[in-house]
């Protein structure tokens, strides 16, 4: 997405350790005006799907997943990082890795949000390794829901969390796929 990519290449920082600094207009101070042209995109990629639900992790991709499922006229469901005592009742639960936290989280989704009868989407601001994707992914399995696809804001072509998705057969649609980053020269190079 064209859109995006100019967004990265005007506001976005290279940093040491293959870190991407986006929180300009992604992940920290939000462009909803971005974020709606990124559902647009969505939305058309996806048009061929039944999906009724969007599902994201807890914090980034909340105000993106909202903007999508505005654009597809469903709720959003976030994978929560931790237990809280206003979910009640059993939930679905994974173990996912943050690249930029440098930690685990058990992320948890309640049951009666789940279910068999569910079509799913699953947003997120940024893929790397794809252990966030993966872990939305086995709690999509364990609710017995149907996975139409993930849709990625910025991917990191040159990490293994896309090309393993693909490999598993999971319908990805990611709007800038950064191939290359340097940070000692501050640059980055897109997937044509």
């Amino acid at each position: 997405m064209e859109l995006l990519e100019e967004y990265i290449r005007r506001n976005g920082a290279v940093k040491e350790g293959n870190v991407l600094k986006v929180d300009s207009f992604l992940n920290h101070q939000m462009d909803v005006q971005l974020f709606a042209e990124m559902g647009k995109e969505w939305k058309r990629l996806f048009a061929d799907a039944p999906i009724n639900k969007i599902l994201t992790i807890e914090a980034s991709g909340i105000g993106i997943a909202c903007v999508v499922a505005q654009e597809f006229q469903v709720p959003v469901v976030f994978a929560k990082k931790s237990q809280s005592i206003n979910i009640d009742g059993e939930v679905y639960s994974s173990k996912v890795q943050s690249f930029t936290h440098k930690r685990v989280y058990d992320v948890i989704v309640s049951r009666k949000f789940l279910t068999p009868e569910d079509h799913v989407l699953v947003i997120d601001d940024f893929l790397a390794n794809g252990c966030a994707v993966n872990g939305l992914i086995d709690i999509i399995e364990a609710s017995g829901a149907t996975l139409e696809g993930v849709g990625i804001a910025i991917e990191k072509g040159f990490q293994e969390g896309g090309k393993l998705l693909r490999k598993r057969g999971v319908r990805l649609e990611s709007l800038a796929i950064v191939d290359a980053m340097d940070a000692a020269k501050g640059s980055l190079t897109f997937r044509q």
